[in-house]
């Protein structure tokens, strides 16, 4: 059995391991709340924008659009991974990265064995598993998930169709956690590019009777970059909400765990102590004993 002193050092040790998680915990649950406003705000206006869009069905065929929906001989994928910076969020990074592992091997396999699949990094975490195989490894927004508002996403977003339009990639597809609730993360991949019609229709798939000015082809023309930017905000938020939410989770289950070792180990220290008392008695008795004798 252990002695007391190792005892008492490992009572002290989860003592402030569960403070720790504790504030975590509770750090997370108000950044959640922010995120959780964040990601509310924003799918009315992603929702909406997409019914706007859903009549554009009869204009795909003009040279100006077609460019978002026609598939392209490009072999080039590019998989923007969305991770978060910091661990401690159970499997919140680690689902993301299986997700990207099972596209490359079963989607993208013929890409990946010709050195065609980059990997867009959002987040540190993806990229700290991903930089030990040969793949093409984009850093250059890592580090826009610390610093996340719609201008940087929307950054991103140029970045995304500039190189998509000079025929640099062939494809692109963004793989994150999708926000149900606090305790509920999606493992989520959207294809931005080529845009699908399935994608631009609402839900409702109700067709509204819109009146364009100056002409349909221009506007969408404007709206259809736009709906990609904001599809991918959307998905960065969402992944946003879902890791505090994640980490609330984790350092939830981690206190209470910390309390219930805690628990073994003070019925241990009491224990310990006892038989040392017991020990000392005993000793005590036999050293008597042995005097009267």
């Amino acid at each position: 059995m252990a002695n007391l002193k190792e005892v008492r050092s490992r009572i002290s040790s989860t003592i402030s391991t569960q403070q720790i998680t504790k504030a975590m915990k509770l750090v997370s649950a108000t950044k959640l709340r922010k995120a959780q406003n964040a990601i509310f705000q924003m799918r009315p206006y992603a929702d909406k924008l997409n019914g706007v869009l859903q009549n554009l069905s009869d204009s795909v065929d003009e040279e100006k659009l077609a460019k978002y929906f026609k598939s392209s001989t490009v072999d080039k994928v590019l998989l923007i991974v969305v991770t978060s910076d910091r661990g401690l969020c159970g499997g919140f990074n680690a689902n993301i990265v299986k997700r990207t592992k099972y596209l490359i091997e079963n989607d993208y396999s013929e890409q990946a064995k010709n050195s065609k699949v980059e990997l867009l990094f959002v987040g540190k975490k993806a990229y700290e598993f991903f930089k030990k195989f040969n793949y093409v490894l984009n850093t250059s927004y890592m580090q826009t998930f610390g610093n996340l508002n719609a201008e940087n996403s929307f950054e991103i977003g140029d970045f995304v169709l500039s190189k998509y339009f000079s025929g640099e990639y062939g494809a692109v597809e963004v793989i994150f956690n999708k926000f149900k609730n606090a305790a509920t993360q999606i493992v989520t991949n959207d294809i931005l590019l080529p845009v699908s019609l399935n994608v631009a229709h609402s839900e409702t798939n109700q067709v509204n009777d819109y009146i364009f000015e100056p002409n349909k082809v221009d506007i969408l023309e404007e709206l259809i970059p736009r709906s990609i930017k904001t599809q991918l905000y959307r998905a960065l938020l969402d992944s946003f909400a879902s890791e505090h939410g994640a980490r609330m989770i984790a350092m939830d289950k981690a206190t209470d765990n910390a309390g219930d070792i805690l628990k073994q180990l003070k019925l241990q220290y009491n224990r310990a102590r006892q038989a040392a008392i017991t020990n000392e008695i005993s000793e005590i008795v036999g050293g008597a004993a042995a005097l009267n004798g």
